[in-house]
C-alpha cells in the first residue's frame, strides 16, 4: 500500500458520519458514555453546525480500545495516559522511519573515519580503579 492510499483511507476513516446512537450501537456502549467520553477528554467527535455530534470510523476505533481497556480494568484516567503514550508511540515510530529513510539517502560518516581511527568501548582501552591489578 502506498502513501496515496493509505492517505486517501485515513481521510475516510476520518469522515465523521456516525450520529451519537449508532456511534455507540457500532462500539457496544450507551449513548451516555460516549458523552461521558468526550468530558473526560478521552474523545472529541466532530460537531456539525447544530452543534450534534457525528462520528468517524476512526473515533469507533478509539471507542472499542477505550472499552477493551476498562474492561480490563483500567479506570478513565488510566485509559487516557495509554492512548497518550500509544499516540506518542506512534508519533516516534513515524519519526524512526523518516530519520532511517534520510540516513539511506544521506549517510552520516562516523567520527575519525578519514583519519583511520576506529571507535571502541573505553572499557576496552582503561578500567575501573576497583577492577586494576596490582603489581
Amino acid at each position: 500500500m502506498d502513501r496515496d492510499d493509505r492517505d486517501t483511507m485515513n481521510a475516510a476513516d476520518r469522515r465523521a458520519v456516525y450520529i451519537i446512537s449508532v456511534a455507540a450501537e457500532l462500539a457496544g456502549v450507551h449513548p451516555q458514555t460516549l458523552r461521558i467520553y468526550e468530558r473526560k477528554g478521552l474523545l472529541r467527535p466532530h460537531r456539525t453546525n447544530g452543534n450534534t455530534r457525528r462520528y468517524s470510523p476512526a473515533d469507533i476505533d478509539v471507542l472499542r480500545r477505550i472499552q477493551g481497556l476498562t474492561q480490563e480494568g483500567v479506570n478513565l484516567a488510566g485509559v487516557k495516559r495509554i492512548m497518550a503514550l500509544e499516540e506518542d508511540l506512534q508519533r516516534l515510530r513515524s519519526r524512526i522511519v523518516q530519520l532511517e529513510e534520510r540516513l539511506e539517502v544521506h549517510a552520516i560518516p562516523m567520527p575519525g573515519e578519514r583519519a583511520g581511527v576506529a571507535i571502541m568501548p573505553i572499557s576496552s582501552v582503561l578500567s575501573p580503579p576497583w577492577q586494576r591489578r596490582r603489581a
